[in-house]
Order: structure tokens, then sequence, then C-alpha cells
């Protein structure tokens, strides 16, 4: 094990962690020590991510939650720390950009962007960041999108709520340091399942310098590096991983 990524026996929650950039996460972090705490909608899926993880030797807690209602969130922090007694590392990956023109968006659908989007992860952000604060520390990493640093029309209530991370990301930073540091993560386009809706020339071509999209693994080493105890001076920072996006 290299030790810059060692990460055994520490605990990392991710939200979204049964598919897509989540599940590339958490499998990277349980081949590397990690004990997990995988969150998503779907209970079945999250359970089938942390077999996989027990496979590997370690503890996996699968939890059905919402990641856009408090009540959720709250149930979720109570959980992991009623079976692991702490969290080290929390991973606010859990997103949704639903296209809609400005002028058609219904009130439901905004707040559910928002919710989703930045309300969740501020809740438990906060909740887990002022335990960590109490305690002997951890790292936050919010998973952010290009969305919010360029024009993105018809997904606007999306670009605004991760632009909103954005900004609480580098806010907490400071509010829970020095014990908690607290980074975003920002990504491009991404071959995941919701790129399955994508026109095919998007598939193969996209507008980046790299001029493709990103494969899902090409996310770990971002996460895994904002989160390894060897980055211990990086907080408040923005990682773009996005191909070069203009």
């Amino acid at each position: 094990m290299d030790p810059l990524f060692d990460f055994t026996d520490q605990v990392v929650l991710v939200t979204g962690g049964s598919r897509g950039l989540g599940y590339r996460m958490v499998k990277a972090f349980a081949e590397r020590g990690a004990d997990v705490i995988i969150a998503s909608r779907k209970l079945e899926n999250c359970e089938a991510v942390a077999e996989e993880c027990r496979a590997l030797g370690r503890r996996a807690l699968p939890f059905a939650m919402h990641a856009g209602r408090w009540a959720d969130c709250d149930a979720l922090v109570e959980a992991a720390y009623r079976e692991f007694g702490r969290i080290d590392v929390l991973i606010n990956n859990a997103g949704m950009s639903p296209p809609c023109p400005s002028h058609e968006m219904p009130e439901s659908l905004f707040d559910s962007v928002l919710n989703l989007n930045f309300k969740g992860p501020f809740r438990l952000a906060s909740q887990v960041g002022y335990r960590m604060s109490q305690g002997s520390g951890g790292c936050i990493i919010n998973i952010s999108s290009t969305g919010a640093l360029m024009a993105l029309p018809n997904v606007v209530p999306y670009g605004a709520a991760k632009a909103a991370l954005n900004a609480m990301t580098v806010s907490l930073s400071r509010e829970y340091a020095p014990k908690v540091r607290v980074n975003t993560i920002s990504p491009g386009p991404f071959l995941t399942d919701i790129a399955e809706a994508w026109d095919p020339a998007k598939r193969e071509r996209q507008p980046v310098a790299l001029g493709r999209p990103g494969h899902p693994e090409e996310i770990v080493t971002a996460a895994l590096m904002l989160a390894s105890p060897a980055s211990s001076y990086t907080t408040g920072a923005l990682l773009r991983v996005d191909g070069g996006q203009r």
C-alpha cells in the first residue's frame, strides 16, 4: 500500500455511492483499506456495492436515504456514528441536473434540484464537519460541476446550486478549520449512466481540451488525493477534473 494513499481503518461516507462516480470512489477507498458507508435512494443497490466491499475484507454500511432531505441526512449521520463511531471522510456526491427551459421550470422541480445539490450537502457537511471538529478531525469533499463555472442553459438551477456548493466549501473550510479540511471536485462530462441519454456523438467527443468525455474511473485519483492525510495543507480548494473545459 502506498503510504500516501493508505486509508486503512478510516471511515468514508459517499452519498450517491451506488453508481456512477460515487461507486468508483467507494470502491477505490475500500480497495485501499477504508470501511465505507454507501448512501443512495435504493437500498438494494447500496447493499450490492456493500457486498463488493465486504469481499475486500472491509466493513460496509448500506443506507437508503434521500440526500436532499434534512431528516434523511440526520438519520444517515446517526447511523454512521452508531456503526463506526466516527466519519473520517465525507463525500457529498449525490446530485441531479434534469434539463428544463428556465421559463418553464415548475417550483417543485426547482426545489428538488436545489435540495439535492445544495440543501442536503450543506446539512451533511455542517453536521459531520462539526462532529469532526470536536473530535480528531477529518475531510469533506463536495462534488460540484463545471456547470457552476460556465454558461449552461436549460439547467440553470443546477448550475446555481453547484455554484452555491463551491462557495459553501470555501466558507466551511474556514468555519471548521484547522481540524477539518473541505475541498471541491468539479467534474466535467463523464460517461456515467446519465450519458446514456446523450447524443451518440457527445459520448465520443466533447468541446474540452482532451476532446472526449471522462471515464468514471478517472475521478478516483482526485478524490484519493484530496482525502489523503498527505494533503494536509489543501483546504478550500476547487479541483477541476473536466478534460480542460473552456
